[in-house]
């Protein structure tokens, strides 16, 4: 092992040379993590043929663990959207509301939303509905949109099963049942006040008027038909403009999420699944992950009959493949979907998420190296030694990261890769609570190097300054807050 000022210099090496593909070369994350982690074993004095060794074995084992749950979450997010399911969600919590609580209805629309989609097909699916009930209410376009994106964001962020979260909880070994949990219980304040408290204020910031970007047949004659999932989109273009479009993720969507949803929309005739059983669909992976997490918390005895089936049950895996299949049936077959409809429904949800499969694989394969070069030990050496709160780090790691690469997803693998030394001896809720503190700082001022800043710039109408104004100052607020409640909670775990 080299000494501790080298490991140094080669991790930060490694950092500055994927911050720069990534943002002055305009390389896909992909491959700059590889060059990242190259670069991290040379500097570090590391044979070449031990360092790409190091990087295949991470990239094997994150594939393995990350890929497969990705793959399933795109799936159901996929028959959600085409079933008319997430229709039907937005349909009945927004049609249910009185104008003054609009904007608190959005923000649980948009957390519902964004519990199993990836962000920008939740914004997709959204923003029908946003442009109609900001026209008929009266109320500002941004006082109306900011809680729905809060909502989507916070889940996209600190709540797994997201890439970002379901990544930082594979490299640092965390439980998802419970890292679930205390997600769900910072998401929930956090969206809150960044959301329709925010909202508040940033609606008297920024006035725009509706955008006239969908016709007015799209909605219908009331909240209760309104939008229609990615029909709504189809050939209006909402995004054609927008750089964002097309880039993977934030870097935690799926890329070409939107056309993926326009080009398969769902159709405003089909039937839709009813709201109850489209919730219970959506909640049925949670409810399997965090039972798991509960029974392993207040049943000791290994050989329970609930304690083993929930160990089965409430694996990620498990959870996730049981929400396909149930959704098949729930979802599918409840709006009439015939089974050849279902099937290439299915198939056309895995293209847009191989793109970020492969860069949260990439990740893994960075951790990888700088696991074995012992750089996250001797980071750990200084953290304990300068008395720095492990949370505080690693918030702070992710912010900087995801100011430099506009990356949600590499700022989540790179700080995570780097607070691995520093877990050691940890209990479980409190590297959940790492998990947390990651997951919030890559949510931290999205700007111009960031694919979601174009997508909301262009679906809002907005200036760069007015979205800055609105939603980047959002995402900070996300951010705070949630570092904030992680620290809370950190009190009393």
């Amino acid at each position: 092992m080299a000494g501790g000022p080298q490991l140094v210099l080669a991790a930060l090496a490694g950092i500055a040379v994927i911050v720069v593909l990534i943002t002055v070369a305009k390389l896909n994350p992909f491959l700059a993590l590889i060059f990242g982690a190259l670069t991290v074993g040379l500097a570090a004095g590391v044979n070449i043929g031990d360092g790409l060794d190091s990087f295949a074995d991470g990239f094997g084992s994150t594939a393995a663990g990350v890929g497969i749950l990705i793959a399933l979450g795109a799936m159901f997010a996929k028959l959600l959207a085409d079933s008319g399911g997430a229709d039907e969600i937005v349909d009945t919590i927004v049609g249910h509301a009185s104008p003054r609580s609009l904007p608190w209805a959005m923000a649980l629309v948009g957390a519902v939303i964004g519990l199993p989609m990836f962000f920008e097909i939740g914004l997709v699916l959204l923003m029908p509905v946003i442009y109609l009930v900001a026209r008929r209410s009266g109320l500002s376009l941004i006082t109306i949109g900011i809680p729905a994106l809060a909502g989507l964001s916070a889940m996209h962020g600190l709540v797994p099963p997201h890439p970002g979260p379901l990544t930082a909880i594979d490299l640092l070994g965390a439980d998802l049942g419970i890292t679930l949990a205390l997600g769900v219980a910072v998401a929930i304040p956090t969206t809150i006040i960044a959301g329709p408290l925010f909202g508040k204020l940033a609606g008297r910031w920024v006035v725009l008027g509706v955008p006239d970007r969908f016709d007015a047949d799209d909605f219908g004659s009331d909240l209760k038909g309104s939008p229609t999932t990615a029909s709504g989109t189809t050939g209006s273009g909402p995004t054609a403009s927008g750089p964002g479009t097309s880039t993977p993720d934030r870097e935690s969507g799926s890329g070409g999420g939107t056309a993926a949803v326009t080009a398969t929309g769902t159709l405003t005739e089909r039937r839709r699944p009813s709201f109850g059983i489209t919730l219970f669909s959506v909640l049925l992976p949670v409810a399997l992950m965090m039972g798991k997490a509960l029974v392993d918390i207040f049943i000791d005895d290994e050989s329970n009959p609930l304690r083993q089936t929930f160990d089965v049950l409430g694996r990620p895996l498990m959870a996730l493949l049981i929400a396909v299949i149930v959704g098949i049936f729930t979802l599918g077959r409840g709006a009439g979907m015939a089974r050849d409809q279902i099937m290439k429904c299915i198939e056309s949800s895995l293209p847009p998420v191989a793109g970020i499969i492969l860069i949260v694989a990439a990740g893994g394969g960075f951790k990888q190296v700088l696991v074995d070069t012992g750089i996250g030990t001797k980071l750990a050496e200084w953290a304990t030694a300068a008395n720095v709160s492990v949370i505080l780090l690693a918030w702070v790691l992710a912010v900087l990261i995801r100011l430099a690469t506009g990356s949600a997803t590499v700022a989540t693998i790179t700080a995570s890769s780097l607070m691995l030394g520093l877990i050691e001896g940890m209990s479980t809720g409190e590297v959940s609570l790492i998990v947390l503190a990651v997951g919030a700082g890559s949510l931290f001022f999205s700007h111009v190097n960031d694919a979601g800043f174009w997508l909301v710039k262009e679906f809002f109408g907005m200036s760069v300054g007015q979205t800055i104004k609105t939603w980047s100052l959002m995402e900070t607020a996300l951010s705070v807050t949630g570092l904030v409640f992680v620290l809370l909670l950190g009190i009393f775990i």
